[in-house]
């Protein structure tokens, strides 16, 4: 698969330098697909933000995310004629925009899209994180179809996990571009 049709979605605030994302980026020639406001994002924007590359590419896309580009790609795929486009979607940390401390920052995120996705996914979830529970990682694996990967203590499996370049991250990518 040509890496830029490997898609990385950041989420809020962007993956600084650190993040694996950033350094998969870096490493394998992945296409970030760039959002106008990472401090306050705005759903409808993100989604055209996503429409826009996802059409802008002539063969098939797999997208990776994390933390609220999981929630974009749910609501994305609710809302997109295009979504025969993605063979797969990686979604690492989802976050649950409806946590009290999160509705405020983000509030065109509630409710979250919860159906299922038309096309194959695998939701990794840390028991530590943050902005997203166990459970509720649990629950947005089933409504989405979505495999789930429990990686034990990871916090929110970002930069300040430790993860460097997470190759256990990078195997799951690649199982699921090879399913």
């Amino acid at each position: 698969m040509n890496p830029r049709h490997i898609l990385l979605l950041p989420g809020w605030q962007n993956s600084g330098p650190g993040h694996w994302q950033s350094l998969w980026q870096d490493q394998f020639g992945y296409q970030r697909v760039q959002q106008h406001d990472w401090l306050r994002p705005l759903r409808g924007d993100w989604i055209a933000q996503l429409e826009d590359v996802v059409l802008s590419l002539d063969a098939p896309v797999v997208l990776v995310a994390h933390s609220l580009g999981c929630q974009l790609v749910a609501a994305w795929a609710a809302l997109s004629k295009c979504v025969q486009r993605v063979q797969g979607a990686l979604l690492v940390a989802p976050g649950d925009v409806e946590r009290d401390e999160l509705r405020p920052i983000l509030p065109s995120w509630s409710p979250p899209a919860l159906q299922k996705l038309p096309f194959k996914s695998t939701l990794v979830a840390s028991s530590d994180d943050p902005y997203c529970t166990p459970a509720r990682a649990a629950q947005f694996a089933a409504a989405w179809g979505s495999d789930l990967v429990a990686i034990g203590a990871a916090g929110h499996v970002n930069a300040e996990s430790g993860l460097g370049d997470w190759p256990q991250g990078q195997a799951l990518l690649q199982t699921l571009i090879s399913q």
